[in-house]
């Protein structure tokens, strides 16, 4: 088989495995509806979303983190949110002085208060920077939520709501976590069009 009709192959087939990802997204309604309840009880309360994850969680949670303060569709004002993977002094000096898997952690402590919902990504669920930082939200009294896959790994104790995307595919988990988060976008958007008629 030559490249090119490997490459051909390549984009059907991942087209096919986010399509049979993609066909049970169904099964996290309930959980996202849960997420979404939290979302609201935060931002009404006076918190903030606070987002964290590695590698592609990493940009994933800054893009969310994006669509809360600026907009995601609808006019209407800025949301309280932050991505703990934005500041470069923070992570370099953390990570040189102390050790990368309490970069998050740290953030957490000095950051996050009890009103606040804190989402950490992590496709394996085995993230220890990702885990401790969940731990840490929870002894400040702050929701805590995991958008994970595969098994759920540690995770899966950890956060207070767990949504496990049960696949074994990072890229394809990735996919789904921001599902989940544009559609969080957009039922914010919805709920602050309705309290503002």
């Amino acid at each position: 088989m030559s490249v090119n009709e490997q490459i051909a192959n390549s984009y059907l087939d991942s087209l096919e495995r986010h399509m049979a990802l993609f066909a049970n997204m169904a099964n996290y309604h309930q959980e996202s509806i849960a997420l979404l309840k939290a979302c609201q009880k935060a931002l009404a309360s006076g918190g903030k979303v606070i987002w964290f994850g590695n590698g592609g969680s990493a940009a994933d949670a800054q893009h969310l983190a994006a669509e809360f303060v600026v907009r995601y569709k609808l006019e209407r004002g800025p949301l309280a949110s932050i991505a703990l993977t934005t500041d470069t002094s923070i992570l370099t000096a953390h990570s040189n002085d102390y050790h990368f898997n309490t970069v998050f952690e740290r953030q957490v402590q000095a950051l996050c208060k009890p009103e606040d919902l804190v989402i950490g990504l992590t496709t394996s669920g085995t993230s220890e920077n990702i885990n401790l930082a969940l731990a840490a939200a929870n002894e400040i009294g702050a929701y805590t939520v995991a958008l994970t896959g595969r098994q759920g790994g540690e995770v899966k104790d950890i956060a207070k709501l767990p949504i496990i995307i049960n696949f074994d595919e990072t890229a394809r988990i990735q996919e789904a976590h921001m599902f989940i988060g544009h559609w969080l976008c957009e039922a914010v958007d919805l709920l602050i069009a309705e309290q503002s008629k």
